[in-house]
């Protein structure tokens, strides 16, 4: 079977993609930064579906780790697909206000974290693939006054997006991006804001907040045979918003 490396896998979205992917068939790669208990479970998530699971621990910043990462994937099968879900916010802060440590720490993450598991994944899809980056609506938006550094760090990953999705188009990789909107997982929380979900939520044409298995569904579309003239797009999946 195929092999879907997720980064970010232990929790959250990434953890739901992790768990989708496996019930579609694959075989899932759990990358995780620290928490190597919650890599487990989910992992385990992923056997109880029949498919075979491996937990690596790796930051995408690193290209050691990443390079490490990708190495490890081969010993469950070809490589068929990739998320990059991988991503911090930093604390919430006007730019003004905004440290150039965090600053320069979201965007190793987010942006260069994106860049070097882009490049292994093209360099090891020998027989085609398919490539889905989380982004979020914060690169339309802009989250001013909390989080501009982010949503700087997502805007480049959409360019980026596109113009991979261009080069690697005639080698039968797909490349295409998810960017939710307001999503109820600890992201908020870790940011410093724990009552965002609720404040906000209401005020979304939807009236809520959404679950993080409503991304993973699209995730796993755009990873999908279904999704097969999809390439360079950016879905929102955001509520309305």
């Amino acid at each position: 079977m195929s092999v879907v490396i997720v980064t970010g896998g232990s929790r959250g979205i990434g953890a739901e993609v992790c768990e989708q992917a496996a019930a579609s068939g694959y075989d899932v790669v759990v990358n995780y930064a620290g928490d190597a208990s919650a890599a487990a479970d989910v992992a385990a998530r992923v056997e109880s579906h029949g498919r075979r699971a491996l937990a690596v621990r790796g930051d995408v910043s690193s290209e050691s780790d990443v390079v490490s990462l990708f190495d490890a994937a081969v010993s469950l099968g070809p490589l068929y697909g990739l998320v990059n879900n991988a991503g911090i916010v930093g604390r919430s802060a006007r730019l003004a206000d905004q440290d150039v440590s965090t600053v320069r720490r979201v965007m190793d993450v987010n942006v260069v974290g994106v860049f070097l598991c882009c490049r292994e994944a093209v360099r090891r899809m020998t027989d085609g693939g398919a490539i889905v980056n989380v982004t979020s609506t914060a690169a339309r938006l802009g989250s001013a006054g909390e989080w501009v550094h982010y949503a700087a760090s997502k805007a480049a990953v959409e360019t980026l997006t596109f113009g991979l999705a261009q080069e690697v188009a005639a080698s039968g990789i797909r490349v295409n991006a998810v960017a939710p909107g307001l999503v109820n997982t600890g992201f908020h929380a870790t940011a410093g804001v724990p009552d965002r979900l609720d404040r906000l939520g209401p005020a979304q044409p939807m009236g809520r907040a959404g679950d993080p298995a409503e991304i993973a569904a699209a995730v796993l579309w755009l990873l999908s045979p279904a999704a097969s003239y999809a390439s360079g797009a950016v879905l929102p999946i955001s509520g309305g918003r």
